[in-house]
């Protein structure tokens, strides 16, 4: 992937912002993002398709493949899964050299409850051959990358598969999925990083072997150098962000707030375990205090609000900083740690605010 060190941003990269979109972060507000303002992400075109025509297939190391119409999918009990979704690159545009790639800065996210067919159930019916390793989500999107044309395909260990709590969702926040969501169907897995959840979704194929296409082992990889084979991306890191507070000016986004008491408020989230503490601090990060959670959504799958009282004394510029930690015990890094896409940047975020 080719890489700038200046901070212009190319006519390509400007392509890419104005085809996706970033979430509005005064939208970490809301528990449920609305579909309008959710981060988006095609690597493609967005399809065409006709839903009457569109059929699931089902097949591969299987004993029973199944081609599923859409009223099919519907006709199968339903579930509901609210899920926080992050872009692997978030934070990308941040890295010094950054990756020429979608410029995405902090907010490339979202949080949305997504209607649909339980993963789990279709393929105990489909029933696995007992040398299956892997399951394969091909969708209905084509194109070039790295040289290789391609439709968008991303697999998943068969153990992941069963035991994810993955939807084949239909519908998001309660309404059918928008063409640039998935429309008719795209598989939703909790707690991945957003490329797992490949839209458009058409083919369903269990292998004996582990999957080895270009989404799976070229792009979405950690590593330093091109040369390397690196680690594959996979569960979202612990990150916070803060809803900027008091008034935006804007050009440069900069904030500015009263002396006073001011309530800080964001969102956490992890896809390895649940947000143990948020820690806030005014300084840059030379200094932290705890904030207070609330988890205001059910589904441990879905990010948790906190909130925190900060009462700048004096007028002046301030950097007010967040810093998740998991159950794990994982916190943000004051720093990212650079890598070739521009993966899994979950550095604590800066927000400059003008007190006057």
């Amino acid at each position: 992937m080719p890489l700038t060190s200046e901070r212009g941003i190319s006519a390509e990269e400007l392509r890419l912002a104005a085809r996706n979109h970033a979430m509005p972060l005064e939208a970490l507000r809301w528990p449920i993002t609305p579909i309008g303002l959710h981060y988006l992400l095609v690597h493609y075109d967005v399809p065409l398709v006709d839903p009457a025509a569109w059929r699931l297939q089902v097949g591969g190391a299987v004993e029973r493949p199944l081609t599923l119409t859409l009223d099919e999918l519907r006709e199968r009990p339903a579930v509901e899964l609210t899920a926080t979704m992050e872009c692997a690159g978030n934070g990308r545009a941040l890295l010094e050299p950054r990756p020429l790639s979608q410029p995405w800065l902090t907010e490339a996210v979202g949080t949305a409850t997504w209607g649909g067919a339980a993963l789990t159930a279709l393929l105990a019916e489909a029933t696995p051959a007992s040398a299956a390793v892997d399951v394969v989500f091909a969708g209905l999107d084509r194109g070039v990358e790295g040289g290789v044309e391609q439709r968008y395909a991303r697999s998943l260990p068969l153990a992941e598969a069963r035991g994810s709590g993955a939807v084949l969702a239909y519908e998001m926040n309660g309404a059918p999925l928008p063409p640039q969501h998935g429309f008719p169907l795209r598989l939703v897995v909790p707690g991945w990083y957003g490329m797992t959840n490949v839209k458009w979704l058409a083919e369903l194929t269990v292998t004996t072997e582990r999957f080895a296409g270009y989404q799976q082992t070229t792009a979405y990889r950690v590593r330093a150098s091109e040369h390397e084979e690196g680690r594959a991306v996979t569960r979202m890191r612990p990150r916070s962000l803060l809803a900027p507070p008091g008034l935006p000016d804007f050009y440069t986004r900069e904030r500015v707030v009263a002396v006073g008491h001011v309530t800080l408020e964001g969102r956490a989230w992890s896809g390895r375990a649940p947000i143990a503490l948020v820690e806030v601090s005014d300084d840059g990060g030379a200094s932290w205090a705890e904030a207070t959670l609330t988890r205001d959504l059910e589904d441990l799958s879905a990010w948790v609000r906190f909130e925190f009282d900060w009462e700048p004394t004096r007028p002046g510029t301030f950097m007010l900083c967040c810093r998740a930690t998991d159950e794990t015990g994982e916190s943000q890094p004051l720093e990212a740690e650079w890598n070739v896409g521009g993966y899994e940047n979950n550095a604590v975020q800066r927000v400059p605010v003008l007190v006057r």
